[in-house]
């Protein structure tokens, strides 16, 4: 009861109130920095307990003083102001050792053992300023109080540190505040109930300069927990500056800036809950970008990122309403689009399309742009997302098959078709070591004579269960796995050793696919092929097709010279098709021109093929390179390479490719 008469009768209650507000955010402010200290380690968790003591301190502080100011002693009082200092200093001194023992590990009682230095603290805090309390008067002490003031602070400040490390209460997260207030309050009025004031004399009211007093209490010790508040505050805004970086970063691709494979699949999931509540149809379009690895080979990786960045861009600026787009991994994106109908994803489709195909001008470079695009549809095609997601990528591969269709809708009989080219890549992993590999060979004569000349060496792959299969159909399979340079090192040495076994020394062509051309050390390879063999350079010629060097004329051309610098010769095979030019043929140092054989073949019915032809024929005469036309199948076909004066032919009306041991007898025949 005395406690009690002391606090309503003996104090200031709009006093008491200021104090106690100050309590609860001095508190509030406290446990925020305090927090901060618990999610940190060494030097940073030590500069956290710095600041939560010293808010910690200065709110008790302040608490005691504005509340002895509210006691109505019945005289004039003051404070002696190095106690008042040193309660201060106590305060902070014993809440920074309190609060380090809470967050020790080594302790297992370390929270309670803190929490009752802290209750200590404030215990010594209040007495301490009881000697700066000065009154006319006598003053007179009683220990009970004293020494429940002192229990009081002590179980209450273990209670307060316990939540706040191991909480008692589950999810009570301003328990901790509620508790260090109610530690300083039953410590402050119960010490205060120990004393027994006896005025000398009369005095005057004082309530306005004890106001004045409390209120600049409240500025000073608001001031550094104040400082503390800040500190928590910037440090908070800067933690959820630096998470929403993460987020980004972890959601996002860093160099396109689209959405991630994570991000995509999360957002897939929803668009199929959606469907299925909403009736829609959700589809999912895988895009692979086409001839990457060969910008990435010739260009270099700089190139091949702004490329990534570059298309990157294009799509998310595409992007309409219930439409989306990833970068899933290296040169690979994934659309969702969620439709009502088919139009409206055939119109998505069609900007996709525009944008990839778009060219693209990386630095001074100038490249063509093209993609891979398939797709499958929910529900009609998959009713889950890893479903929708294999069988658009499996669409998607086809439309990397199947050069006449950019973009290829998801069909059941697909999946047996990849199944079948995926067991031909493992088959083709082996069939060098298997020894399945085969050089045939065809003739090359002179158009005037009928003499042969040369002979083109062919690969051939016998496979033990399909038999042979078509070049047109493993070499592209072999350049895309890069299984083709050891293959082609196969080849040319396989060719030039034969070779030197002919009775006649005919000369042997040997074509070079452009993977070899950018990854292989081509002229350190064929100078080891000739000693190794033994075959003259003048007597090997290298058919290299004009798309092998068009995007690096430059190193193409250092390579290409230091091939003819080994005495080889080069011919530039399918001329008439893709790239062809005379800028072509004035820059680079070939010595044979071979028009492609489509040409040849459409001379006997069509105009604009014989002209195709007379052109080429034309051109080599005036740079003085001499011309081999393909394809000659027809002896009409044969004629008019006469009349037009071509020098050099090869095709099945001349001689079919044919193994080693038939050519043998062909060649003795040619001498």
């Amino acid at each position: 009861m005395r406690v009690i008469s002391c606090l309503v009768v003996e104090h200031n209650l709009w006093l008491v109130l200021l104090a106690l507000l100050v309590g609860i955010a001095g508190s509030w402010v406290t446990f925020r920095l305090f927090r901060q200290a618990q999610a940190r380690e060494g030097r940073q968790r030590a500069g956290w307990v710095l600041l939560a003591s010293q808010a910690a301190g200065s709110s008790i502080w302040c608490m005691h003083f504005i509340a002895v100011v509210a006691y109505d002693a019945g005289a004039p009082i003051t404070f002696d102001p190095a106690w008042t200092m040193v309660s201060l200093f106590v305060a902070v001194a014993g809440s920074t050792y309190g609060l380090w023992l809470a967050l020790s590990s080594s302790l297992r009682a370390g929270p309670e053992l803190g929490g009752a230095i802290v209750g200590l603290a404030i215990s010594a805090m209040h007495y301490s300023g009881m000697f700066a309390f000065r009154i006319e008067g006598r003053i007179e002490w009683e220990a009970g109080y004293i020494l429940l003031s002192l229990i009081f602070a002590v179980l209450l400040g273990a209670l307060t540190f316990r939540q706040a490390v191991k909480p008692l209460v589950k999810n009570a997260g301003l328990l901790p505040v509620g508790l260090f207030v109610l530690t300083v309050v039953s410590l402050h009025f119960t010490g205060m109930a120990a004393i027994t004031v006896t005025p000398a004399a009369a005095a005057e009211n004082s309530a306005a300069s004890s106001a004045l007093a409390a209120f600049a209490v409240v500025g000073v010790g608001m001031l550094v927990a104040g400082s503390g508040a800040i500190s928590y505050l910037i440090d908070e805004q800067t933690s959820q500056e630096t998470l929403k970086r993460l987020r980004q970063l972890a959601l996002h691709d860093t160099l396109t800036g689209l959405p991630n494979r994570p991000s995509a699949l999360d957002h897939l999931d929803s668009e199929l809950a959606a469907a299925t509540r909403t009736g829609l149809k959700v589809a999912v379009i895988g895009i692979d970008l086409d001839r990457f690895k060969e910008i990435n080979d010739v260009h270099g990786h700089k190139a091949g990122d702004d490329v990534l960045a570059t298309i990157g861009r294009r799509l998310a600026a595409l992007l309409e309403e219930g439409e989306f787009i990833a970068r899933i991994g290296g040169d690979e994106f994934m659309a969702v689009k969620r439709f009502e109908e088919r139009s409206q994803l055939e119109v998505f489709l069609a900007r996709l399309d525009a944008a990839l195909t778009a060219p693209l001008r990386i630095g001074s470079t100038d490249l063509a742009s093209a993609a891979s695009i398939g797709v499958a549809i929910y529900p009609d095609d998959a009713a889950d997302r890893e479903g929708l997601i294999c069988h658009a990528d499996v669409a998607m591969y086809q439309s990397k098959t199947d050069l006449t269709h950019r973009i290829s809708f998801y069909e059941a009989e697909m999946e047996r078709a990849i199944l079948e080219r995926y067991a031909l890549v493992q088959d083709l992993g082996r069939a060098l070591d298997l020894g399945q590999f085969a050089l045939h060979y065809q003739v090359q004569k002179c158009v005037a004579t009928g003499e042969a000349v040369g002979y083109e060496a062919l690969l051939r792959w016998r496979h033990p269960r399909e038999g042979y299969i078509s070049p047109a159909v493993f070499i592209p399979i072999a350049e895309e796995t890069g299984h083709i340079i050891a293959i082609g090192e196969w080849v040319l040495r396989t060719a030039c050793a034969e070779a030197t076994t002919w009775e006649l020394p005919h000369r042997i062509a040997v074509n070079l696919s452009p993977v070899q051309f950018i990854n292989a050390d081509i002229p350190g390879l064929l100078q080891n092929v000739l000693m190794e063999t033994g075959l003259p350079p003048e007597r090997l010629d290298l058919e290299i097709t004009e798309s092998t060097f068009i995007a690096d004329k430059a190193k193409a051309l250092h390579v290409l010279r230091q091939i003819k610098a080994l005495g080889v010769s080069l011919s530039i095979d399918d001329f008439g098709v893709g790239y062809s030019s005379f800028d072509t043929l004035r820059s680079f140092p070939f010595d044979k021109i071979k028009i492609d054989g489509c040409f040849t073949r459409d001379a006997e019915h069509s105009s604009e093929a014989r002209a195709i032809v007379r052109s080429v024929l034309a051109l080599g005469r005036s740079l003085g390179i001499p011309v081999l036309a393909e394809g000659v199948e027809t002896g009409e076909q044969l004629a008019f390479l006469r009349i037009e004066d071509c020098v050099e032919a090869q095709g099945y009306h001349l001689g079919r490719p044919a193994p080693m041991d038939r050519k043998r007898t062909a060649i003795a025949l040619a001498g």
